[in-house]
Order: C-alpha cells, then structure tokens, then sequence
C-alpha cells in the first residue's frame, strides 16, 4: 500500500488565489489570465480555482472587487482631513499627483477592470460601486453634482499624468481643480 498523500492544510487559500489573481492581471492582462496561471502563481492545484469559485469569471470579479474596495479605501483615507472647500482643493491636488505615484500594478489592474467592465455587466457593478464610494466621500464636504464632477475631472488628470511623460505641474492641476470646485487657486 502506497502512501496517500497528504493534504495541506490551507485556510487562507481562497484569499491567496484573490490576491494572485491580481497579480496575474497586472502582469499579463485579463488577456492572458488563464486558471493554470492563477494556479501555479498560488502554489495550488489547479482544481482549487473550481473549487474555490464557480469558474474564472467569479474569481475574477472577487479579484477586481477587492483592488476596488482597496482603493476606494485609500481614497477615503485621503480625504478624511477635508472639511471645506479649501481643503478639498488641496487634498484633490495631493491625490492627483500622488496618484500617478501608485505602483504600476495597482494601475494595470484599475485599467484592466475599467476595460473589462465595458463588456462584463457583473464589472460594471463594481466599477459603479467604486465610484459611488469615491463620490460618497467627496459629499462630505460637496454637494452631489459638484462631487461628481470632481471626482471625473481628478480620474481623468490622474489618467493624463500616468500616461504622459511630462505630467502636469502642481500649479496646472490645483488650476483646473479650484475651477471645479469654484475656489480661488
């Protein structure tokens, strides 16, 4: 009698495969995400992805629902501080250009899911999920309207300063942003 092997005991292995899955996408793309990938990044069977997820589309909204929720994290942290106007100006300056400072893998998988959620309705979910918290923060201080227009004109600086070789200066971005927000710069 040969000797069964022995399983290891791994409580943390759904978790693990949500954060590999990440790390997955981030170095190869939604495009090349594959359960094998997923799998051998994690040090698991591959029937632990089935096992674990009702297939690799669950996995992979746990997966963009977690950076999503992370981020959204972040953000609040950020703007914890702000009380008027004022601040919101410079905190919104801050992130901005902080923002294209966050790690290339935190970028691609924003980007991947950004993507994906064009064509995935269950993406969208998360998507609207993660902007509705970002603009639930700048309500704090913004009425509705203003918060959203906010929050798009500082995704899209952010985006422009991460893809562009020559991002714009402080003084160019609390700019645009105090005529957002209609403050004095």
């Amino acid at each position: 009698m040969g000797d069964a092997p022995t399983r290891r005991f791994d409580p943390d292995r759904r978790d693990r495969l949500v954060d590999v899955t990440l790390d997955v996408i981030a170095e190869h793309g939604l495009a090349g995400l594959t359960s094998r990938r997923i799998a051998a990044a994690a040090d698991v069977p591959l029937g632990s992805v089935t096992y674990h997820f009702d297939g690799l589309g669950d996995l992979v909204r746990a997966a963009f629902a977690r950076h999503a929720a992370t981020m959204a994290e972040v953000f609040r942290a950020h703007f914890a501080g702000v009380t008027d106007r004022a601040s919101m100006l410079e905190a919104a300056t801050d992130f901005v250009l902080e923002g294209h400072r966050a790690s290339p893998r935190e970028w691609a998988v924003a980007y991947e899911l950004y993507l994906a959620a064009l064509r995935d309705p269950a993406l969208r979910e998360v998507t609207e999920s993660w902007m509705g918290s970002s603009r639930e923060t700048l309500q704090r201080v913004l009425e509705p309207g203003l918060a959203r227009a906010l929050d798009g004109v500082m995704e899209g600086l952010t985006m422009h300063a991460i893809l562009t070789t020559a991002p714009p200066t402080r003084e160019e971005t609390r700019a645009v942003l105090a005529r957002v927000l209609e403050v004095t710069p």
